[in-house]
């Protein structure tokens, strides 16, 4: 999500109904649970301060349409157990859509291990949600040398498809090491499902509802393996922007990025 347009095309194994010939083996990490987040609370509640921070501005360098704010209105819990990133249709700071980004740096972050979410989108184009991470060091060195590992994003006028990647020095941006999963029947916007990696020393492989569709080590990358160091998590739901164009005269405003849980397993 930061600075960059995803690439289609990327290593490691087929998609969607394909994906069994990645592996038989999508089972949890065998690790402890080490954090997590429920979003038990009130309808209205910020997210819990101690775990997220905000991200507040606009465009992050991929020419996205929203502001993200620390509103209530844009990022809160439900009241039904769900964090609602809500993205609405506004003039405010300039911009025409207001939405909403979080992350955990600076609150936790971890090196290795199973990184999972219980996620429904929003859908329609221009809707850009995702789950992803970046490395801890990355207010130092910058993208993309940081690394990035996207867990889950989806574009709105896809409905069906979700797509995993890896960034980081020589494969950023339409170079990216991306693959797409392909959900067989319905879409993505129309329940909850569970989005995953699993990271070891020299390998990080994706899940969708526990099924193997991606697997990546460092000599399947054009570029350097940047992925030994803490990384810290991040949501959001973007409008427009390289990767799925703006939004047109049927997008629903508003809607919402529901996020059921966040769980992380040491390795």
């Amino acid at each position: 999500m930061t600075g960059r347009t995803l690439g289609v095309a990327g290593a490691g194994c087929l998609t969607g109904l394909f994906a069994w010939a990645c592996s038989d083996a999508a089972a949890p990490a065998s690790g402890a649970l080490i954090w997590q987040d429920e979003f038990e609370g009130p309808a209205g509640q910020l997210p819990d301060a101690d775990k997220w921070v905000f991200d507040l501005g606009t465009d992050w360098g991929n020419a996205q349409l929203e502001f993200t704010t620390d509103r209530a209105l844009n990022v809160s819990l439900d009241g039904e157990g769900n964090l609602a990133i809500t993205a609405r249709r506004e003039r405010y700071m300039d911009r025409d859509y207001t939405s909403g980004r979080i992350k955990t740096l600076g609150r936790f972050q971890q090196e290795r291990g199973r990184f999972e979410a219980r996620i429904k989108v929003p859908v329609g184009q221009g809707m850009w949600p995702a789950f992803w991470m970046l490395g801890g060091d990355f207010p130092n060195i910058g993208w993309p040398a940081c690394g990035e590992i996207d867990i889950m994003e989806f574009r709105g006028q896809e409905p069906n498809i979700v797509h995993g990647s890896l960034h980081g020095p020589g494969y950023s941006a339409g170079q990216a090491s991306s693959t797409r999963f392909v959900l067989p029947g319905g879409g993505f916007h129309e329940d909850f499902h569970t989005f995953a990696v699993e990271w070891s020393q020299d390998r990080i492989e994706w899940f969708v509802d526990g099924e193997l569709y991606k697997s990546v080590g460092p000599g399947d990358l054009t570029g350097e393996w940047v992925f030994d160091k803490p990384f810290f998590i991040l949501l959001n739901l973007a409008i427009g922007g390289h990767f799925v164009g703006p939004p047109n005269p049927d997008t629903v405003f508003p809607q919402s990025l529901l996020v059921d849980w966040v769980r992380v397993w040491s390795p």
